[in-house]
């Protein structure tokens, strides 16, 4: 009779409506356009319900949306702009690559220098940037800094404010920093456009000359080469000691380099 309960098909009914409905909490479609925002913290303080995963973001200025990667945490949503967790994604790229981005937001990526400063420039807000790292041996650290800032005009230079964490302050040197490891305030430089002001730069009887073709060829804010560096050559365990080439926070480990197993950074909105 066309009126008979079904219980398989109320199964499936059931079944239908709780896949959407934790779609929904991973805020997926569900009937209505997907949540989007300027960043990742726009979006958390808008959906304090939102978890973290790849979302569509259009800061001011920007003539098209892009995806980036939102980690949601209890102190608001963050924008991942650098994860590094293996060596399949290569960071040995040139200014334009670095420029544009690279890898996928899912994993291992590279944002891109046009974005992040589009992100940051938008809505005059001051920012806050996070570097997390994990080691081969089950630990992990981070560096936080209050204000941060990337002028695009001036090779994308890193400004950064008061560090506070776990890994130690290695963008300006640590706790005795020199002219030669002072990262705040330099311009991004790749293999094929040099902004580090080595020229060259003597370490010992060694003559650097450019920063990022001793640093595995990979793209940073060197100053005289510094003693942050994380996209160096990716090391597996018990191959990742002593390497001048590795992903490097000079302050965290040592006395020998000592290259990371993962690394994230992203930044957040401080309104």
């Amino acid at each position: 009779m066309g009126g008979d309960w079904n219980p398989i098909g109320c199964g499936k009914l059931v079944l239908l409506l709780f896949l959407n409905v934790h779609a929904c909490k991973n805020l997926v479609h569900c009937g209505a356009p997907p949540v989007r925002g300027p960043d990742c913290s726009q979006i958390k303080s808008q959906h304090p319900e939102a978890t973290s995963g790849v979302y569509m973001i259009q800061p001011a200025g920007v003539p098209k949306p892009f995806k980036v990667f939102c980690e949601m945490r209890s102190d608001g949503g963050w924008t991942v702009f650098q994860k590094r967790s293996g060596g399949k994604v290569s960071f040995q790229k040139n200014w334009l690559a670095y420029k544009r981005g690279f890898g996928n937001p899912q994993s291992d990526h590279w944002l891109g220098l046009q974005k992040l400063w589009a992100i940051t420039k938008a809505g005059g807000s001051r920012w806050a940037l996070r570097v997390d790292l994990w080691d081969f041996e089950g630990g992990s650290a981070f560096a936080s800094t209050a204000t941060s800032s990337w002028e695009a005009s001036q090779a994308y230079r890193l400004g950064v404010g008061a560090y506070r964490g776990t890994a130690g302050d290695a963008i300006r040197g640590g706790l005795h920093p020199t002219a030669g490891n002072d990262q705040n305030g330099q311009g991004f430089s790749t293999l094929d456009r040099d902004n580090d002001g080595c020229a060259p730069c003597l370490f010992g009887d060694i003559a650097v000359d450019e920063c990022s073709r001793e640093e595995g060829r990979g793209g940073w804010w060197y100053s005289r080469c510094g003693s942050a560096s994380l996209h160096g050559d990716w090391h597996p365990a018990d191959n990742n000691l002593g390497w001048a080439s590795g992903l490097h926070w000079g302050t965290w480990k040592g006395p020998a380099p000592y290259s990371a197993r993962a690394t994230r950074m992203m930044v957040k909105a401080l309104y």
